[in-house]
């Protein structure tokens, strides 16, 4: 688990977040209100299905191991579905719960530490890595409630050990262990994705082989008004893909579909998967990165693990599909570096980094 100076500082020139407060520590006050940077009370009117048969689908990556096997061919073109019509679906049979499961334990066990000792691992000003908030931007933005712990993995030679905690011992091995299997996991479905979409498979492990991954834990205490407040606002993600596990039974995800909000069940096992919008961009707009955010609850803490796949920091972001050109991209074609700082620079409103990225 080594680290290059050189490539740190680099890694910091994008910038951080603002420091908040804790919203672990508020909400263990006796609050009797809940500080109005926190309320968004237009929440109250959004429509949210209540329909419990819309469930995003469920993919079976035990049936995509081998091509010409029985089922591959269905489960392809399922998975193919997946990602144009929902953009988010649950896969089973992945092969890497034991690391999930460890990982959940030193997740839960890093949150119950005392604030001091989580703060041995806060932000810097510089960077996003570290314990605290992020995407904070400005003085008066609303701010979610929720914290977090993001440290960045991958690449290897890039890991800043200053942000991953010693403290519960087996956190540093245990977070090597699942970088290592979620990124087999997201190669395997770029491969698979690459296939339905006619992107020659060479180009996109090139893309991917040294691969920017972050792991983000987050946190989300209860509330005492939680149909006024979110854990994490509204946007879609900015990377290729996401993997997300839930670390405790209580649900709070929900993604936007025709202009509604579903939540999702999670299956217990599952890794929840969703496309992001640099994946929105290399397939030319046929994949589509989706909305979501996350709910608190009233009386019960939240926590979720999301690891976040991007193209390496060498590599240029735009249209791979077969027959794309200059005339038929709908997205512009930019560098990995510049697109970065397009996404610390913002905070999350939606699909409004997706929108800077198309040819208008």
């Amino acid at each position: 688990m080594g680290q290059n100076t050189d490539e740190i500082s680099n890694r910091s020139e994008y910038g951080g977040s603002i420091p908040v407060d804790n919203v672990q520590a508020l909400a263990s006050k006796d609050l009797k209100d809940v500080p109005v940077r926190y309320l968004r009370p237009e929440i109250v009117s959004d429509e949210v299905l209540t329909d419990e048969s819309l469930q995003i689908p469920v993919i079976d990556i035990g049936k995509l191991s081998v091509a010409g096997q029985p089922g591959y061919d269905d489960e392809l073109a399922k998975l193919h579905l997946a990602c144009k019509d929902w953009g988010f679906f649950q896969l089973i049979n992945h092969g890497v719960s034991e690391s999930i499961d460890a990982m959940k334990v030193v997740t839960k066990e890093f949150f119950k530490l005392g604030l001091e000792e989580k703060m041995k691992c806060a932000q810097t000003p510089t960077t996003i890595e570290g314990y605290g908030q992020a995407f904070v931007v400005s003085e008066d933005q609303k701010l979610d409630w929720g914290d977090m712990l993001f440290i960045l993995p991958l690449p290897i030679p890039q890991r800043n050990l200053r942000f991953w905690p010693l403290n519960p011992p087996s956190f540093r091995a245990t977070l090597d262990e699942y970088s290592n299997k979620l990124y087999g996991v997201s190669k395997e479905l770029f491969k698979l994705m690459s296939i339905n979409l006619g992107i020659d498979l060479e180009t996109v492990s090139k893309l991917y082989e040294n691969c920017t991954q972050g792991i983000r834990m987050n946190y989300y205490p209860p509330c005492l008004e939680a149909d006024k407040v979110l854990g994490l606002a509204p946007h879609s993600d900015a990377v290729g893909l996401t993997l997300l596990v839930q670390v405790n039974e209580v649900q709070g995800l929900q993604i936007k579909k025709n202009s509604k909000w579903v939540p999702i069940k999670p299956i217990r096992g599952s890794i929840i998967v969703n496309i992001g919008d640099v994946m929105e961009i290399m397939s030319n707009g046929e994949y589509r990165s989706i909305e979501h955010r996350a709910l608190v609850h009233l009386e019960k803490e939240r926590l979720s693990i999301a690891a976040f796949h991007s193209p390496g920091i060498d590599t240029m972001i735009g249209p791979l599909t077969d027959g794309v050109n200059e005339k038929t991209a709908k997205y512009k074609t930019i560098n990995t570096e510049d697109y970065t700082k397009l996404i610390i620079s913002s905070k999350l409103d939606g699909k409004s980094l997706i929108e800077q990225m198309k040819i208008q």
